[in-house]
């Protein structure tokens, strides 16, 4: 009997040891958090700027935390469709797109400009001065889930046949194929044509077409595979972070989120005009039964 106690002492006390050297955690907190990004290829450069974020989070809410960046809107669009993101530092169309359909709830605006817009360029020595010169002509637009490089555009473009639809995997491309006048024109948010444009310096561009409505921001959303009290316990800790880490991770932790009603009527009436999208020539219309 001496023996057989003796044995069963030595067989819990490693046991007893882990259970005292594992970390409580919070109930409420969630085990793992899965955060997705759009990189446009630049995955090493985003995972660095939300290395402060990853850190904290993990350290405040005791959970794994893991940010996967995705290449373009298309990637994002399908883990924002399976659900496999529960945090989403998403652009204003997924943003859009993830909210009307996806049940994501919007936490937080990311910085941004304010006032920029969706706009169609053309070179400077292009014949194009209206979009409806367009017609029959070979155009790039941005991946489906962009809000100025994809819905507004097919949206202003509503009623032409061009002869091709090219789709970029990232702005700087599509100036890129504009320079090389592998198309005619290209559709992409002015920010990006102002910021990309230097890239090209023996090219001269121009703005043939400019959408009068400002896009609102992208936003910081959470998604339902959350539970609510769960969701309530990150927007406390990411409202609560220091500042130069929300700066870094870019977003604002005390500003009001974003409008998004009319970027949702323009997906809401683009998704039909773009089932033909990729057909050649490409109508920009829906097909009557």
């Amino acid at each position: 009997m001496f023996i057989i106690m003796r044995w069963h002492h030595i067989f819990l006390l490693p046991l007893i040891g882990l259970l005292i050297a594992c970390p409580k955690t919070d109930n409420n907190s969630p085990g793992k958090l899965s955060i997705g990004v759009v990189s446009y290829g630049d995955s090493e450069r985003s995972l660095e700027r939300y290395s402060g974020l990853k850190k904290y989070l993990g350290s405040e809410l005791k959970s794994i935390v893991e940010f996967e960046p995705a290449f373009n809107e298309v990637q994002a669009l399908e883990q924002i469709k399976r659900r496999r993101w529960d945090l989403v530092f998403a652009p204003p169309g997924l943003a859009a797109i993830a909210i009307a359909q996806n049940n994501y709830v919007a936490l937080f605006p990311l910085e941004g400009l304010q006032k920029t817009r969706s706009v169609i360029v053309v070179r400077e020595d292009s014949e194009m001065v209206q979009l409806q010169d367009l017609a029959g002509k070979v155009i790039a637009l941005g991946q489906p889930g962009s809000a100025t490089g994809y819905y507004l555009p097919i949206y202003n473009l509503y009623g032409l046949t061009l002869a091709e639809v090219r789709f970029a995997p990232t702005p700087k491309t599509i100036l890129a194929w504009l320079d090389s006048e592998e198309v005619t024109a290209g559709a992409l948010s002015l920010d990006e044509f102002n910021r990309h444009r230097t890239s090209f310096p023996s090219t001269k561009f121009r703005i043939l077409d400019s959408d009068s409505h400002n896009v609102p921001t992208g936003a910081v959303l959470v998604g339902e595979n959350i539970e609510r009290n769960q969701q309530e316990m990150i927007r406390d800790k990411l409202s609560q972070v220091p500042p130069s880490i929300a700066a870094a991770a870019g977003y604002i932790p005390n500003d009001r989120l974003p409008d998004y009603k009319y970027l949702i009527d323009v997906v809401e009436r683009v998704t039909p005009i773009a089932e033909r999208i990729k057909e050649k020539p490409a109508p920009l219309y829906e097909q009557k039964p």
